[in-house]
């Protein structure tokens, strides 16, 4: 098993590439399902996540190859109903699959989904909007099962915004027979990127971006001919790579960094003190100077993302005076803090809520990785630590982020991998 072993080796400066959203292109693969005819991906990221999303969907009649820049060539042919637990244990994503295949064959057997064990989760809000549209469905040995006679629109009221349920009743109800609306819909600029997707390929989608949804169903959906769809940045690795530019009080330009869907993780690393500069080429981002604790409370967007709450605690770790973050996504999002406290940070819980006060220096140490961001928060801290750190179940990190230590090197960074 491999581990990440992470030197502290002062200021980060130089230019990071930005690479496709995982968060993103989960989804608009996954609802190559939908499509009659074959479908063409650019600015796909080579993670862990996507593999296992092209083996599901190549175990679902739909066969789909990458290529070393990023292309993904999806074609969909005989479509299978059951997504088996080998593939989907890993993977929260995967209960996508349920809306798809409904919506094509009236018939889907997808096994209870894994992936972080950072909360509940639970897909309870996806199966209570699908009976709307005319679903049914049975827990069996460990599947969800659900059959339909034919998906109908519905008005469906989330109780609140679900990034997962607002993506499945969009594919879902791309197919539907008439009008589905959706209230209290997730915003997230990758449930936007999956609106447009289907837009290309034919669906009657507006007010993606808003609370409220209008899908009219179709009868089909295709890619227009010598087409294909150039998957959005990713907002969360920017994010990651932005954090570690000012714990380590460097400068780095963030390429391709998707500057209009950050503007409170970009806000709040303004109010620690770090200098941000849009450029046509992405996102300049220095902290020559030490940076102050900030008060983040994490929110639906377009507020704070949960995603991002890991990163900024392990900067505030090592900033002038005390700053409080409140957790309000996820109730078990604070694995990482342990771990932190590992290397000399000073934080302490209540709930949901972390009060962090800033130390003069982080100890390397060994540490050990929970979930994806936790995992990104322990890398952060350790490229301003003094000495080195081992980051062990680094699996985590590798399910989100494209050659990180390849891209922390280019800017200065002293990481490498190591089997344990």
């Amino acid at each position: 098993m491999d581990i990440l072993i992470v030197e502290g080796n002062g200021p980060l400066n130089g230019t990071v590439p930005i690479s496709g959203s995982k968060n993103a292109a989960l989804p608009i693969l996954i609802a190559s399902l939908l499509m009659e005819g074959p479908v063409y991906y650019t600015n796909v990221p080579r993670l862990r996540d996507i593999g296992t999303t092209l083996k599901l969907l190549e175990v679902l009649g739909c066969p789909a190859d990458m290529d070393e820049a990023g292309n993904v060539t999806a074609q969909p042919c005989e479509i299978a109903y059951q997504a088996p637990y080998e593939l989907v244990r890993t993977m929260r994503a995967s209960a996508l699959c349920l809306g798809p295949l409904l919506a094509r064959l009236g018939r889907a057997s997808v096994a209870l989904p894994g992936g972080c064990a950072i909360g509940a989760r639970p897909v309870d809000m996806h199966l209570t909007a699908l009976e709307k549209m005319g679903a049914t469905f049975n827990l069996d040995a460990g599947y969800i099962e659900g059959f339909t006679d034919g998906l109908k629109g519905a008005h469906i009221a989330f109780p609140f915004p679900t990034v997962g349920g607002t993506e499945n009743l969009l594919m879902a109800a791309s197919l539907a027979e008439g009008t589905t609306v959706l209230e209290n819909a997730a915003r997230e600029p990758e449930v936007c990127d999956l609106a447009e997707f289907l837009i290309q390929c034919g669906a009657r989608i507006t007010g993606h971006g808003t609370s409220e949804i209008t899908i009219e169903g179709v009868p089909t959906l295709r890619q227009p001919e010598n087409a294909s769809y150039r998957i959005m940045s990713d907002r969360i690795e920017a994010g990651t790579y932005m954090a570690a530019a000012c714990i380590t009080r460097g400068e780095v330009l963030l390429k391709d960094c998707p500057v209009e869907s950050m503007e409170a993780v970009i806000a709040a690393f303004e109010d620690m003190g770090a200098k941000m500069d849009a450029r046509e080429d992405g996102l300049f981002v220095s902290a020559k100077e030490k940076l102050s604790c900030v008060d983040v409370k994490t929110l639906p967007y377009p507020g704070f993302p949960t995603d991002m709450q890991a990163q900024i605690m392990a900067v505030m770790t090592m900033a002038e005076g005390s700053g409080v973050i409140e957790e309000t996504i996820f109730e078990n999002r604070y694995m990482h803090v342990q771990e932190l406290v590992r290397m000399g940070a000073r934080i302490k819980l209540s709930g949901r809520t972390a009060f962090v006060r800033g130390v003069e220096g982080l100890t390397g140490a060994p540490v050990m990785a929970s979930d994806l961001r936790a995992s990104a928060s322990l890398v952060v801290a350790a490229l301003a630590a003094h000495g080195v750190t081992a980051i062990r179940r680094i699996y985590h990190l590798d399910r989100g982020y494209e050659n990180i230590d390849a891209k922390l090197n280019a800017v200065g960074a002293k990481v490498r991998r190591e089997q344990e």
